[in-house]
């Protein structure tokens, strides 16, 4: 029985998922549904039956303070957390069931860049293509395509750990479109970036719009005004709100961060 409701739950997110694409067709990406997830840590409430849907080809803010929830919900996302009841899919395919499948389909900017200093940025893209099953002509290729798009082909041959947090970034969001992926998660862009390094990688991340799904992962409320067309809000695991952009984060939205907002 709970096989056939799984089958049925999974056919109405494609239903749905169809109809989206039908009405946005000159976009790419794919959906990300989440129902009634739930996470627990020992007592402690993670995720607390979190419910929203991101359609294919959308820039979506998920926003929270911080402890909010919204790293957990990005682990379960990508697989790396089992949830403790409810569901999140990517394009139909639960990561729990099938993680494979669902990190297939999608690029990881980190909060905190994971590079390896002492590589070349050749080198560092290189072993990121190769761990993601790329090899020849595909390998080389998607190499010169993310330099080029990211606009690293003066430091190309320069140590990772030489750079400066602004081409570190930026190294970071090339590795994550190397597999071209339909969705990109970006978690805290901008964090520790003086403004002219936060404009040129906010300026990166707005070109995307509209030929991936993006889901940016932020408390930067200008950030999210900037780069998003929807956002979700988190408080203590519980969704807040979700809805435009503009319209949600009108008048007072600190109030949507603050202790004790009602879900």
């Amino acid at each position: 029985m709970a096989a056939a409701e799984d089958r049925g739950e999974a056919d109405g997110v494609t239903r749905r998922g169809a109809a989206v694409r039908g009405d946005a067709r000159s976009r790419r990406g794919v959906a990300v549904e989440a129902d009634a997830l739930t996470r627990r840590f020992g007592e402690q409430l993670a995720l607390d039956g979190v419910s929203f849907r991101i359609a294919p080809g959308e820039a979506f803010g998920l926003l929270g303070p911080n402890g909010a929830g919204k790293t957990t919900f990005i682990r379960c996302l990508t697989g790396a957390l089992l949830p403790s009841g409810g569901v999140v899919r990517v394009d139909g395919v639960s990561p729990a069931r099938d993680p494979a499948a669902v990190r297939a389909q999608l690029g990881f900017v980190a909060e905190t860049s994971r590079l390896y200093g002492e590589l070349r940025v050749s080198s560092f893209l290189g072993f990121c293509a190769g761990a993601r099953g790329l090899t020849g002509p595909a390998r080389r290729q998607a190499i010169e395509r993310v330099v080029e798009r990211f606009s690293l082909g003066e430091v190309e041959k320069r140590l990772v750990g030489h750079l400066s947090k602004g081409f570190q970034q930026r190294v970071s969001l090339a590795q994550a479109f190397l597999t071209d992926p339909p969705l990109v998660i970006v978690d805290e862009p901008t964090g520790g970036l003086d403004p002219v390094q936060q404009d040129e990688v906010r300026s990166l991340l707005r070109s995307l719009r509209g030929e991936r799904t993006l889901l940016l992962c932020t408390h930067d409320l200008p950030e999210a005004r900037l780069l998003t067309e929807r956002v979700a809000v988190l408080n203590r695991g519980r969704l807040v709100t979700v809805g435009p952009t503009e319209k949600t984060l009108a008048g007072d939205p600190l109030a949507l961060f603050r202790t004790g907002a009602a879900a």
